[in-house]
C-alpha cells in the first residue's frame, strides 16, 4: 500500500497540475484527487467533498493533503479536514512538489509530507542572475 494524495486549490491549479504530471510520468504512482471549493460553495458542503476525496484515496496509508495558498478557502478547508483525520498539509504546492512526491510512491506519510518540503524549497530557484551594471555605467538616463 502506499499513501493517497489530495490537491486542495483554488479552481484550476490542482487540475492543471496533476494533468501536467500525466504528461510528464509514464503513470501516477499513488492515488490523487484534486479538489477546488467553488467561490460560492457553502464551507460545509466544500468540507464533506474535501473528507469524501480523501477517504477516496486513502488506502489505509494515509493521506497527503497539498494546497496552494495558506490562509485562503482551499487551504482553510483542508486543514480543517487534515486535524480530523491526522493528516499533514502542504501549502505552496508547485510542480516540483508534485513530481517529487509522485517520484517517491513508497515513502511513508510522514516522508513524503518531508520530501514535498524538501522539494518546494529546492524547486526554486534563481536560473539567471540579473545583469549587474559596473560601477559608473551610463545607459543615457539622465
Amino acid at each position: 500500500m502506499s499513501a493517497g494524495l489530495l490537491l486542495v486549490t483554488h479552481p484550476g491549479v490542482g487540475k492543471a497540475l496533476r494533468e501536467t504530471a500525466e504528461g510528464i510520468l509514464p503513470r501516477l504512482p499513488l492515488a490523487i484527487a484534486t479538489l477546488s471549493p467553488g467561490p460560492h460553495d457553502p464551507p460545509e458542503t466544500t468540507l464533506g467533498r474535501v473528507e469524501a476525496a480523501a477517504a477516496g484515496v486513502d488506502s489505509g496509508d494515509g493521506v497527503l493533503i497539498l494546497t496552494d495558498a495558506f490562509g485562503a478557502t482551499p487551504a482553510n478547508i483542508a486543514i480543517a479536514v487534515a486535524r480530523g483525520q491526522g493528516y499533514p498539509v502542504i501549502t505552496g504546492v508547485n510542480l516540483p512538489m508534485l513530481l517529487r512526491v509522485l517520484n517517491y510512491p513508497e515513502l511513508s506519510l510522514e516522508s513524503l509530507a518531508r520530501m514535498a518540503l524538501a522539494a518546494a524549497r529546492d524547486g526554486i530557484l534563481e536560473a539567471v542572475a540579473p545583469a549587474v551594471d559596473p560601477p559608473g555605467a551610463n545607459h543615457g538616463v539622465g
